[in-house]
């Protein structure tokens, strides 16, 4: 059996090793490193795969979050709603505009955040929500959608985990996570499912204007050369990235119906064990969901562990040769960076009891069936005793 890794990308890489190369060449024969044709065809072709009219490309994903909260215009001490559950790179850019996290605590199946406690955190200082598409999965943006046209805020989708991944609205129409909110942020640090070999990000947005000016705050807010019409910062992708993403992005589907396909063979080892819950995958999705569906291309497969020592088995599966994570050991709220006297425990019991229970196992393109079997194995016989 294969070395189990939690990500393969060098397994991912040999697969596309001479588009890769060929692509990387390119830049470095042309040396056009910054704002290179390799960056613009990979904007013009995640917009048609996306569907949306506006991808800006920028240097990382916590850079394209803070970009587009800049682009909205938030002020300091307006108040910004999201998930406690997630990962400290949401509410750190909140943070570092002076705008107000407000935390609230996310569904109990899903992980995404819930919408009742988006309704009850909302005051009139209250201008935006982060929704975030946890593990490659949306949340429920027509809902929240409506929140936002009933009380005026600006919606931001944190894509960072969803790239590739479909919202199902309760008519049946499909488009793409990303594109349903005013703007969306993405990342592309090389585990996510569209990864780089470095850092890299994106801002998608159907809005003229904002794109426009989210272009020059990306450009140290310039339009023209040496002319500063906006504050902006420094946040590009280089080419070299482009030309790595761009070589991948005919590959995504296939990528995520992997990921799925290594989903649904968890999903049948576990079926029988008590101790285990499997991801929920979105109501809109039909009971018999398959590797055809894109509802949830998971970036990663989270667990529940129910009645058994969490950390206990995450030492055993590293133990027996399987990486396996927490996301996340600390909520939020609990952080030292954000805690604050505003928070009342008995408002997370969700994220509170998650972040006990929660376990997540290598997923990636590269998955085989004996590498499965052996993790599912592995675990059952330390449930079972």
């Amino acid at each position: 059996m294969k070395k189990i890794q939690m990500v393969d990308l060098k397994g991912q890489y040999s697969g596309i090793k001479d588009v890769v190369n060929t692509s990387i060449q390119e830049v470095i024969e042309n040396t056009a490193f910054i704002n290179g044709p390799k960056v613009h065809e990979f904007q013009k072709n995640l917009e048609q795969y996306l569907g949306v009219k506006h991808v800006i490309p920028c240097a990382n994903g916590t850079d394209a979050l803070q970009i587009a909260m800049m682009g909205l215009g938030l002020k300091p001490g307006d108040e910004v709603i999201t998930a406690d559950f997630t990962f400290a790179a949401t509410v750190e850019v909140i943070a570092l505009l002076q705008l107000t996290p407000v935390l609230v605590d996310v569904n109990e199946d899903d992980f995404n955040i819930n919408i009742e406690a988006i309704k009850q955190a909302i005051t009139p200082k209250t201008k935006a929500i982060v929704p975030v598409h946890l593990f490659g999965q949306c949340a429920n943006m027509e809902a929240i959608m409506e929140i936002a046209k009933e009380h005026d805020l600006f919606v931001i989708e944190d894509n960072a985990q969803a790239i590739g991944a479909s919202y199902a609205y309760k008519d049946g129409r499909k488009v793409k996570a990303g594109t349903i909110g005013h703007v969306a942020s993405t990342s592309f640090f090389p585990s996510k499912n569209l990864g780089c070999y470095g850092d890299g990000g994106a801002i998608f947005t159907n809005d003229d204007d904002l794109a426009h000016t989210i272009r020059g705050i990306v450009n140290h807010g310039m339009y023209e050369r040496y002319h500063h019409d906006v504050v902006g910062v420094n946040s590009r992708l280089d080419s070299i990235q482009a030309a790595v993403l761009d070589a991948k992005l005919p590959h995504l589907d296939h990528y995520n119906r992997a990921r799925q396909a290594a989903a649904i063979k968890y999903d049948k080892a576990f079926k029988n064990i008590d101790n285990v819950i499997t991801p929920k995958v979105s109501a809109t999705c039909s009971e018999d969901c398959d590797t055809s569906c894109q509802c949830h291309v998971f970036h990663q497969y989270t667990l529940k562990i129910k009645g058994v020592d969490r950390d206990a088995l995450a030492k055993h599966l590293n133990e027996s040769g399987i990486p396996c994570g927490v996301y996340y050991p600390i909520p939020l709220h609990n952080q030292k960076a954000y805690q604050d006297e505003r928070y009342n425990e008995d408002d997370f019991k969700i994220t509170n009891q998650l972040v006990k229970e929660v376990i997540s196992l290598p997923m990636h393109t590269e998955l085989d069936d004996e590498q499965i079997e052996y993790i599912t194995s592995t675990i059952i016989k330390f449930i079972n005793g």
